[in-house]
């Protein structure tokens, strides 16, 4: 991917799983991924990223501009589990996890799909990837860029008919398949994202054993 399309390995080097949804607002999104009873915390990409490499020897020096007490009520700062940072661009919300696969779960796509649409993507560190399109509750397109013919969703036709993704896939090189899917589906359905909309402050959970 190049590094003006959000998300890239360049700002996620050891992989990402992200949503796009249209439609409810950050707070009901992170709701939907991770639960209501959570609370979140407004985190730049680079203070989450600190916060998760410093772990408990984090203070208030390391991230000043945070409220510290907001952000250990948060639970940010508690056991390992998937990091995500919701935010918005043009008519699309985002979600975004460094590293893990917990978006991924086909029961997160279909809850953040109800009443709207959810589109899935997922880079893994080991370079496995994976997209998934979901409406109204019900995954209606789930596949490997690298097998695009081999969908498991119920009704493939339905995003490949939004975005000629599968054409995209097939007149590339076969090494770009996920890039190439990627940008036909984000270009055709309006949801790019500048990188830049990640770098500001979103709301930001983690979710307490989550692996």
């Amino acid at each position: 991917m190049t590094s003006d399309i959000f998300p890239n390995r360049q700002l996620y080097q050891f992989g990402y799983c992200a949503i796009f949804a249209r439609g409810i607002a950050p707070a009901e999104l992170l709701a939907r991924t991770g639960g209501e009873d959570l609370h979140p915390v407004g985190l730049t990409r680079t203070e989450a990223a600190r916060i998760e490499a410093l772990g408990e020897d984090i203070d208030e020096d390391d991230v000043p501009e945070v409220d510290f007490e907001l952000l250990r009520d948060s639970g940010v700062l508690g056991s390992d589990g998937p990091v995500l940072r919701a935010g918005e661009h043009g008519d699309w919300l985002f979600v975004i996890e460094p590293e893990g696969s917990y978006l991924a779960a086909d029961d997160i796509v279909k809850s953040v799909s109800r009443e709207t649409v959810a589109l899935s993507l997922r880079d893994s560190e080991s370079g496995s990837c994976w997209i998934s399109y979901a409406e109204d509750g019900e995954i209606v397109s789930s596949f490997d860029p690298l097998f695009p013919d081999s969908d498991y969703g119920t009704r493939p036709e339905v995003l490949d008919r939004l975005t000629s993704h599968v054409a995209a896939i097939n007149t590339g090189d076969r090494a770009d398949a996920y890039a190439n899917a990627v940008r036909a589906i984000q270009q055709q359905m309006q949801c790019t994202v500048p990188p830049e909309a990640d770098e500001r402050r979103l709301l930001t959970i983690k979710i307490a054993d989550g692996y």
